[in-house]
């Protein structure tokens, strides 16, 4: 039978393609899908008040939400990377097995004592991930582990992290954002261990991909084209409507000094795809 997010869908290809839907729908149901053209109203109209010099316009514009901004910060709250710290109740529990099983010399090492890369090489087989996954982006010796370990899991929860991150603390999303500097020293930060691990973040790429159409080409310029960088190779029609499109749109209007930004950038990008298809060359001909 009809179910009410099957005609919530329905209603929306009906919206947009009628001849393709042609049952009879409720003329009221709940609505399950906002408008996709709330970020692009909410973007021309910022851009039309600042231009304009009026106050600020307080709303988001960030993957298809355009509902006035409500996020504060708490009084104390800044936009850090949290420090390496071992999962507490893990801990507790591997000593509680450790007491039992008294012949288990699996004990894990903590994080915290990690600071020269022979205790990693030592205690590698009984070394266990942080319980914030950011915290790895500025650990050299955990980015060393990480490139060690291809465990699925340990990229799923720095990926969910850093969408969070990136998407609540993108300065060029809200209008007038006070943080700029602590976004362009994340940003930093994720482009620094992009380097150390030579490959981009998936959660980076995603970023980049919904947020260029919103960019103005000023706002963290450096940090933004550094990153557009190490973005993964992909099919031609992806790499051209995400990446190649938003950035053209910007290039033609812009100064002498971006245009140079730009082709440095991809330039850059170029390279880290050509060294990655050589290892990877290098891999199937070994095996």
């Amino acid at each position: 039978g009809m179910q009410s997010h099957l005609q919530a869908l329905l209603s929306l290809y009906k919206l947009f393609c009628p001849e393709q839907v042609t049952i009879t729908l409720p003329g009221k149901m709940k609505t399950y899908f906002k408008n996709a053209e709330g970020p692009w109203k909410a973007a021309i109209t910022a851009v039309r008040q600042r231009n304009q010099g009026t106050s600020p316009l307080s709303q988001a514009m960030f993957l298809g939400t355009s509902q006035p901004q409500s996020r504060k910060r708490k009084w104390n709250a800044q936009l850090v990377i949290p420090a390496s710290s071992t999962n507490i109740n893990n801990l507790e529990e591997d000593r509680e097995k450790s007491l039992i099983y008294s012949y288990s010399t699996n004990e894990c090492f903590p994080v915290e004592q990690l600071r020269t890369f022979p205790q990693l090489l030592q205690n590698i087989h009984c070394l266990e991930f942080p319980s914030q996954m950011g915290s790895v982006l500025t650990n050299p010796l955990l980015l060393h582990y990480m490139n060690c370990v291809k465990d699925e899991s340990i990229y799923l929860r720095l990926y969910y992290w850093m969408g969070q991150m990136l998407q609540e603390e993108c300065t060029w999303c809200v209008v007038d954002n006070p943080y700029e500097e602590e976004f362009k020293s994340f940003l930093e930060t994720i482009y620094k261990a992009e380097c150390f691990l030579q490959e981009g973040f998936s959660a980076c790429e995603e970023f980049l991909y919904k947020t260029l159409p919103l960019w103005d080409g000023f706002c963290c310029r450096s940090e933004v084209l550094r990153l557009v960088s190490w973005i993964p190779l992909s099919s031609f029609s992806d790499i051209k409507s995400y990446l190649y499109d938003p950035l053209a749109q910007l290039f033609f209007t812009s100064s002498i000094y971006f245009k140079c930004s730009v082709l440095e950038s991809l330039k850059e990008l170029l390279k880290n795809w050509l060294n990655c298809n050589v290892i990877q060359v290098d891999l199937e001909f070994s095996s």
